[in-house]
């Protein structure tokens, strides 16, 4: 009997074992986005952590907190210590952070111009015992550099984002997850490099929350409906005498 006459078809769904081509793998550790649609499209329902996450933008900083504020905010509920900021572009707006669940003393912004400095500072935050996440830009990096930056997360279980251009998507990458983010208002996001198939079509992502997008348009009811006298009553007549006194009182 030959060996072609021996094998048989075999029915994946009957191996549970067997990683099939269509199939997400299994993330031992995840971080929810915050994004259900999202989450839906990532191994193991959430950002990675363990590992590297490269975000490909072409303006650095466009839509960033949009898109990593849910995600930040559940890791410092887990941590103790700070967000790390690594050559961020712009300096983070306070106020608006903390309304997202993300409060500015949680956060650490290390600045320097210099490429190499930004990736050793981006490493020793990474053995920051209590970081709750690390994020660097470092548009420049070498594929080896963005190695180590890789190991010392997988080595100390790191929430890691790294972001460079859109360029950059022509290079390879350690990344275990690699996204371009586009848009104005609502973010596009494709998914370049995942553990599982490759995902052709772009997801869009609402500008605000379920919640946050709701009391806007109640609010946007509200004024819609509001009334407004057609003219305004004439103010009385008072004396300049009446008018110096309220001033002093």
């Amino acid at each position: 009997m030959s060996l072609s006459s021996s094998l048989r078809p075999v029915d994946p769904i009957s191996l549970p074992y067997v990683w099939r081509v269509e199939d997400l793998a299994a993330e031992q550790a995840v971080i929810p986005t915050g994004h259900p649609l999202l989450d839906a499209q990532l191994p193991g329902g959430g950002w990675p952590v363990g590992s590297m996450i490269e975000i490909l933008q072409s303006r650095p900083a466009q839509h960033v907190w949009q898109l990593l504020l849910p995600g930040l905010a559940r890791s410092l509920s887990l941590h103790a210590g700070p967000v790390i900021l690594i050559g961020a572009p712009h300096e983070p707006f306070a106020p608006s952070l903390r309304a997202r669940g993300v409060p500015g003393e949680r956060l650490l912004w290390v600045k320097s111009d210099k490429e190499s400095a930004r990736l050793w500072a981006a490493e020793q935050a990474l053995r920051c015992a209590q970081a709750a996440a690390v994020l660097a830009w470092v548009p420049q990096a070498r594929s080896d550099a963005l190695r180590r930056l890789h190991l010392a997360a997988q080595q100390q279980g790191r929430l890691l984002f790294v972001f460079r251009g859109l360029q950059a998507r022509q290079s390879a990458s350690p990344a275990r997850l690699r996204l371009g983010v586009e848009g104005v208002d609502t973010l596009e996001l494709r998914i370049f490099k995942r553990r599982g198939p490759p995902l052709e079509e772009a997801l869009h992502l609402a500008p605000h929350s379920e919640r946050l997008a709701a009391l806007l348009e109640a609010r946007k009811r509200r004024a819609s409906t509001a009334w407004v006298p057609s003219k305004a009553p004439p103010l009385p007549e008072r004396s300049h005498v009446l008018d110096r006194t309220a001033a002093f009182t």
